[in-house]
């Protein structure tokens, strides 16, 4: 298989720290490291979803041409994260960084716990939804067949999200 040009979907997200540096540190090394960010949605103050005794997120979703496979956009990713500082402690914890990979593509990809694409949570949260669907709005999700609008107009979460 090619990989030439896809079409890769990442969402960030930080609540530690000067969370809007730490975003603005990430996307400068997704486009150097990564693939050209060619779409940035609005930056989305949001509660903590699954553990919520925490601070609030910001969120922003990215639009990106790469020439990587999905593998090598969650590697490059990781080590992003770990550029920026993260440690891994808990399940859905206080993060410094932290950087999703949505969709790939039209590409399905199940690595089991490693990596699954389209983002096996995405649409239950609306975190990852409403920013989104600012940038991707008529993308089809590849398993679910209907578009991100979509899928946030049948979304259940009633989640503190809004755009700052």
């Amino acid at each position: 298989m090619i990989f030439d040009n896809k079409k890769v979907y990442l969402l960030l997200g930080s609540n530690l720290g000067d969370r809007e540096q730490l975003i603005d540190e990430a996307i400068a090394l997704i486009n150097s490291g990564i693939g050209e960010v060619i779409e940035k949605s609005s930056v989305y103050e949001t509660a903590a979803w699954g553990k919520e005794d925490q601070p609030s997120f910001l969120n922003i979703a990215l639009g990106i041409n790469t020439k990587l496979t999905p593998i090598e956009v969650l590697n490059k990713a990781l080590t992003i994260e770990l550029e920026l500082g993260r440690v891994r402690h808990e399940k859905w914890g206080s993060r410094l960084i932290d950087i999703d990979v949505i969709f790939y593509d039209d590409i399905v990809v199940d690595m089991g716990a490693e990596l699954q694409i389209p983002h096996p949570q995405m649409q239950y949260r609306k975190f990852v939804l409403e920013p989104l669907a600012e940038i991707a709005a008529d993308y089809v999700h590849p398993v679910l067949k209907i578009t991100v609008r979509e899928v946030l107009e049948r979304l259940q979460d009633n989640l503190s999200v809004s755009r700052i």
